[in-house]
């Protein structure tokens, strides 16, 4: 895959440099495209220009395939920050959907679990960790309310209908010190999850990320008139005994 950068912001993803890629700017030839470098310029044939780079992890994580809807790099940036998860980490995540979180935690941590009880969603999920070539990814077509299998695990992260259920499992695969951490879209799951953590856990936090994006263009400086409000409530917990 080839990325390319236009001089406006936008960025375009050549998934085959073998043919001719065509854009609202015209057309570059594949020509062109394979003899490409990094930092290279190209130009269609109506003159129009394109930088021209090689994907990052970034890049190629956002164009996994997307089933169920996924947690927005928003809320996972919050939490790799408020658990400092990174590269001697191991993590469980439940339900894997997608598998959009066990991707984006994997390029950072030693390993994830990552739980899913759909076969349909499964499948999504096992496509998404083959296409990024990742192997610190182990996916379990299983229902993690009846268990999980690691032990001492550093972060459990639960993105479920019923995270309250996932609470005795969670407990039994964290090392003390260990973090739990839900993601719901509603306020009655916080309430019932928090709830169902008890005296082996300290709540630590519930917290909502809100992102606005700025439009700046020379003296024109103002809030993006289309924003991304709210998503899910992120609850902090940390397993104390």
């Amino acid at each position: 895959m080839r990325i390319l950068a236009s001089g406006a912001g936008r960025l375009f993803y050549v998934s085959n440099p073998d043919s001719d890629f065509h854009t609202q700017f015209g057309f570059i030839s594949r020509h062109d495209l394979k003899n490409a470098g990094d930092g290279s310029v190209v130009k269609t044939n109506t003159g129009k220009e394109f930088y021209v780079f090689s994907p990052g992890f970034v890049d190629l994580y956002r164009r996994i395939k997307r089933g169920p809807q996924i947690v927005p790099l928003k809320d996972l940036g919050a939490v790799v920050s408020l658990t400092g998860i990174g590269k001697d980490s191991v993590v469980v995540d439940a339900g894997s959907g997608s598998g959009a979180v066990a991707c984006f935690l994997a390029n950072l941590v030693k390993e994830v679990h990552s739980y899913e009880i759909r076969p349909d969603f499964f499948k999504i999920a096992e496509e998404n960790v083959k296409r990024l070539g990742l192997a610190n990814v182990f996916l379990k077509n299983r229902d993690v309310y009846e268990g999980m299998e690691e032990t001492g695990v550093d972060l459990v992260f639960l993105d479920l209908p019923e995270p309250w259920k996932a609470v005795p499992a969670a407990h039994s695969s964290l090392k003390v010190g260990g973090f739990l951490v839900s993601y719901s879209p509603t306020i009655p799951q916080v309430a019932d999850f928090v709830s169902a953590l008890g005296s082996k856990y300290m709540h630590l936090r519930t917290i909502e990320v809100i992102e606005r994006d700025w439009e700046i263009s020379e003296r024109k400086v103002r809030p993006r008139s289309v924003s991304i409000g709210h998503s899910g409530f992120l609850s902090f917990a940390r397993k104390i005994c």
